[in-house]
């Protein structure tokens, strides 16, 4: 009797611990200390706290510099493309319906930073935040159709040159809109780099792009009207056809390893490796209480937008308690978390160190094995029943 009620009382408190360090992973907290006053327990729940609110931040402040960047962009647009129609100049049209494309690309940005914000659901259980990389794609696919299109006008102007009317005029436009421009865009690169938008980051990119377009374009006419050189109106438009191929390809080679999960940091899964396995986790309650530490076998990261999420599997002694081992994956899980803010889901799986299970009258002590474990031994199972059929046939 005394010990199934010793038992039971080791359920329960095992319980509680449990739920305590699960309340802990959910605020941020480390938990090393169970007083309030813990060391680094506050700096770490604001760490984490702080994290969750800048992505929120992030996502709202590219939301209006893309709302800006749409008004914009059609407003210098539509302004080259009659400067260019009533000048003649191919230069300047070419900026224009660059300037009018980068609107569009903005808009959807906007787009996808609006659906990256939207919580997790049914039908997507991981989030939108990939939807902001999609984005990305969508408008450099976008930036190249133009550039083909600027490139074939321009080609086609080469072969028949003609002078520019109203140079004077379509320099002022042109270097007014480079200087809009660039203004705008490097406002949005600071805005991407501190909140780390992909698409908006895209977006900027494309706006220097547009900018330094613009002073491409007065420097083409400045010189076919100054030095009567006609055909550099031409150059100068492939010449923003070339840069837009340019810019396009980075963001398209970006926003594709993105979407196939590829990882581009080696060097944060050896540091996560080697911050786990230094660290010492805490199993028990009391004058029971250990120290113990683990083994990493793996740390698989992939990237998901504004975010990134890890899947890390662990080594725990296969012969101690199923409790003690949520214990500890709850607290690897609350140090990396605490260390490593910028990984929005963590999955800690533990694997076996002992290929045994049994079961004792208590619950708390409860002897577990990982399923990756049991896949391996019936494996081995498997092979041996073949070596012996094959020995006796």
């Amino acid at each position: 009797m005394d010990d199934s009620n010793t038992g039971a009382s080791d359920d329960d408190r095992s319980d509680s611990i449990i739920k305590g360090l699960s309340r802990g992973r959910d605020k941020g907290l480390n938990f090393e200390d169970e007083k309030p006053n813990s060391l680094g327990e506050s700096d770490r729940s604001s760490a984490f706290s702080q994290h969750n609110s800048l992505v929120s931040e992030g996502i709202l402040a590219g939301q209006r510099i893309a709302k800006i960047s749409v008004v914009t962009l059609v407003s210098i647009g539509i302004v080259e493309i009659l400067t260019g129609y009533f000048s003649g100049s191919v230069v300047a049209t070419a900026d224009g319906l660059d300037s009018v494309s980068d609107a569009a690309i903005s808009f959807i940005v906007l787009l996808g930073l609006r659906i990256a914000h939207r919580p997790a659901d049914k039908k997507f259980h991981f989030g939108y935040h990939k939807v902001e990389s999609f984005a990305a794609l969508m408008a450099a696919i976008g930036m190249v159709a133009i550039g083909i299109v600027i490139f074939y006008n321009s080609y086609q102007a080469l072969l028949d040159p003609h002078e520019i009317r109203q140079p004077v005029l379509t320099m002022v436009v042109l270097a007014g809109a480079g200087a809009v421009s660039l203004h705008r865009a490097f406002q949005m690169r600071n805005i991407a780099n501190k909140y780390n938008l992909l698409s908006l980051r895209t977006d900027a990119k494309n706006s220097i792009k547009d900018g330094s377009a613009s002073v491409i374009g007065f420097l083409s006419v400045l010189i076919a009207s100054q030095f009567g050189f006609l055909q550099m109106d031409a150059i100068g438009g492939m010449i923003i056809a070339g840069y837009i191929f340019s810019v396009s390809y980075i963001s398209l080679k970006k926003s594709s390893l993105i979407l196939v999960d590829s990882w581009q940091n080696p060097k944060l899964t050896e540091l996560i490796k080697q911050h786990i396995e230094q660290k010492q986790f805490r199993v028990g309650q009391g004058p029971d209480q250990l120290q113990t530490k683990v083994k990493v076998r793996s740390v698989l990261l992939r990237p998901a937008g504004m975010v990134s999420q890890a899947e890390v599997h662990i080594e725990v002694d296969g012969d101690k308690p199923l409790k003690d081992v949520e214990m500890i994956c709850l607290q690897v899980e609350m140090e990396i978390r605490s260390k490593f803010p910028d990984l929005e889901r963590i999955s800690i799986i533990p694997h076996s160190t002992i290929a045994k299970a049994t079961t004792t009258q208590s619950t708390s002590f409860r002897r577990w094995i990982s399923v990756p474990d049991i896949l391996h031994q019936h494996r081995q199972q498997q092979q041996q029943q073949n070596q012996k059929h094959e020995h006796r046939t």
